[in-house]
């Protein structure tokens, strides 16, 4: 794997750790679930792409996760 590769990996992580932060929020809001259950989606989408070397699926889940928000 390249050095581009790895560095995409590095930052689909440090997205999935943030998003996994901002869960708890989503969680304890009546109108939170949706957004909650997307987000773990998107956190599971991310896992399979990093895990399958998928580097266009990487790409994708790295946009994915950049755009939830606290």
């Amino acid at each position: 794997m390249n050095g581009s590769a790895e560095n995409l990996i590095e930052g689909i992580q440090r997205e999935c750790a943030r998003v996994r932060e901002i869960l708890p929020l989503y969680d304890e809001i009546p109108t939170g679930l949706f957004a909650a259950t997307m987000m773990r989606n998107s956190i599971k989408a991310a896992e399979s792409a990093i895990a399958s070397g998928d580097v266009p699926a990487m790409l994708r889940a790295y946009k994915d996760l950049e755009g939830y928000e606290a």
